[in-house]
């Protein structure tokens, strides 16, 4: 039986990664993103929350409480023991919850049965920014990296997110170099030129991907 290839999308800030997964997704790809699912086990309401709750105090809830995500960044940026536990607590209740969507991704159709060698999706899309930075890597079958000079990173950093370059310039000193996230790379999106030039490669992939056994 053909498999669902999961594909990890990964690239440095400001690389252009949430405009590649926007053309995947256009093509008919799932994407799962695990920024999304990061927010969303810590809503209002969930055991997360109460847990972060607990261990940081009541000030790292807004008035309504919801998860106040500046205060969090700022407790744990230069704290790696918090960092730690923070990460403990919620890398894995990201990562099932990925592996979840993967599987229900996966399902075959019935309405191809009884032939039962296709699948409902031939491959998805799993958006990790960190992927290749984690110490406990989620599996993937190929990883997929949007590349672009470090100088355009910062530039759709600033304006994305209206952060200083000094913090552009923390972030990006967390996470792998371009050196070393284009050596690991699977296939590589150049996101340097325009949006033309970056859906005809995201279009490519598609094909390719499609055609995987």
């Amino acid at each position: 039986m053909k498999s669902t290839t999961v594909i990890g999308l990964t690239g440095g800030i400001g690389s252009g990664k949430t405009t590649v997964a926007h053309y995947f997704k256009a093509l008919g790809a799932p994407i799962i993103d695990s920024d999304i699912i990061a927010r969303e086990i810590v809503y209002k309401g969930t055991p997360a929350l109460q847990q972060i709750s607990d261990h940081f105090g009541a000030t790292i809830l807004t008035d309504q409480g919801e998860l106040d995500r500046t205060q969090l960044r700022k407790r744990v940026f230069d704290n790696p023991a918090e960092r730690q536990w923070l990460e403990a607590l919620l890398h894995p209740l990201i990562r099932d919850a990925m592996q979840r969507q993967i599987n229900e991704a996966s399902v075959l159709d019935p309405a191809i049965k009884p032939r039962g060698d296709r699948l409902k999706q031939p491959y998805v899309i799993v958006v990790i920014p960190l992927l290749l930075e984690s110490t406990k890597r989620f599996p993937v079958d190929r990883k997929l990296v949007v590349d672009a000079p470090e100088t355009l990173q910062y530039q759709r950093a600033s304006q994305r997110d209206q952060h200083a370059s000094d913090s552009i310039a923390a972030i990006m000193a967390t996470q792998v170099s371009r050196g070393q996230r284009l050596k690991e790379a699977d296939d590589v999106i150049d996101n340097s030129g325009s949006l033309v030039e970056l859906e005809k490669q995201v279009q490519t992939l598609d094909t390719k991907y499609r055609g995987l056994k």
